[in-house]
């Protein structure tokens, strides 16, 4: 009987490599390359409803150009313009671009988040100190910045902005907050901003999900592993519903956005309001498309995968070169626009060894048909 269940149990690890050996060797010829970005690498990705493919970069101390570009003839050019891009002052340069996102009236709005906290997926220190954070609109019709805003009103020693969506219906912001496990809410008309759903356990992180590769958790040298509060968000076209989860946690929720938007209710008022749309995986990015379908970069599988509004959860592609896939943007011509961070092939997670493969990419597939 021990033979029999030993033999078993040997059967299926050596299946279950097999099969994850030929998922890390996969090639799908869905996956088409938008640009080769050679060694620098992409952060956020959005286009607008004339097909401008705009992408942004996080600052490191090597192999860093510019914060926020658009693509040309397949190069990034320093967006607006060259001067936002230099190294200056907070107010008039940008600091660390996190995330960009084009809204329905194709302004690109810009998350310059450089936390001093744990709120950087990219390991900045845990030293309580005055971050640098803002996020600006600009008119991509004349390429000019039309406001700044600078979240004044919340301890920037415990921000650690990550994503952001625009809510054109409510006139709000919502922006998702890792290092305090929030979202925080900033009204774009007058500029003040507060938290919601802190702490909660639909903003936590899981400390018993632990992300792995090839059989290999991603811990740094000290043995703590990589660890997200809520990160990815995401808005339904209609500006109805707002979905988000933590990177440690494997299920999604979403919120009606005319809950978050009343300051009135209560934290338990507000938590209860939450939905549990179900068992989605590790995850990175999300973005809804106009047909109700919410995508979910995943690095673990190296797929991008979407929930459909009829609540089953799709693969779109799987291909070996989806590499820490993050920021998403939908072009009209009928593609998913996503960058690969390569985020989990970095030295502090892999004993000091870089095993980031270059170039960085940003990757393009089509959109599924709609059903409708």
């Amino acid at each position: 009987m021990r033979k029999r269940l030993l033999f078993s149990f040997l059967f299926f690890h050596i299946f279950f490599l097999n099969m994850m050996a030929q998922v890390n060797n996969s090639t799908s010829p869905q996956l088409e390359v938008a640009v080769d970005l050679g060694p620098f690498r992409p952060i956020g990705v959005s286009v607008t409803s004339s097909n401008r493919l705009f992408v942004s970069f996080p600052k490191q101390t090597k192999n860093f150009q510019y914060a926020l570009t658009e693509i040309i003839d397949g190069k990034p050019v320093p967006y607006p313009d060259i001067e936002w891009n230099k190294t200056g002052i907070e107010n008039t340069h940008f600091v660390n671009v996190q995330d960009i996102f084009v809204d329905a009236q194709d302004n690109l709005w810009v998350l310059d988040s450089k936390p001093s906290s744990a709120g950087s997926i990219f390991g900045d220190d845990e030293k309580p100190a005055q971050g640098q954070f803002k996020l600006l609109k600009i008119d991509t019709k004349k390429d000019q910045i039309e406001r700044i805003y600078s979240f004044d009103d919340l301890d920037k020693t415990k921000l650690g902005l990550n994503d952001m969506r625009i809510d054109g219906k409510k006139n709000l912001a919502y922006l998702s907050d890792p290092s305090q496990a929030a979202i925080i809410v900033l009204d774009l008309k007058t500029g003040k901003s507060r938290k919601a759903l802190a702490g909660s356990r639909f903003t936590l992180a899981d400390p018993e999900v632990v992300l792995s590769y090839d059989g290999n958790d991603m811990r740094n040298e000290n043995g703590k592993p990589f660890s997200s509060n809520v990160n990815g968000i995401a808005l339904s076209h209609d500006f109805k519903y707002l979905y988000f989860k933590p990177i440690n946690q494997t299920h999604l929720y979403c919120i009606a956005t005319e809950f978050l938007a009343d300051s009135t209710l209560t934290k338990q008022e507000l938590e209860a309001k939450v939905e549990d749309k179900g068992e989605v995986g590790i995850t990175h990015g999300l973005l809804a498309d106009i047909n109700g379908n919410i995508y979910l970069t995943s690095s673990i599988d190296y797929s991008i995968k979407y929930l459909s509004p009829d609540g089953k959860l799709h693969t779109l592609v799987r291909d070996h070169r989806i590499l820490w896939p993050d920021s998403m943007g939908i072009g009209e011509d009928g593609y998913l626009y996503f960058s690969c961070a390569q985020l989990f092939k970095d030295p502090q997670w892999n004993k000091r060894i870089d095993k980031v493969e270059l170039p960085y990419y940003v990757f393009k597939v089509k959109l599924p048909k709609s059903e409708k």
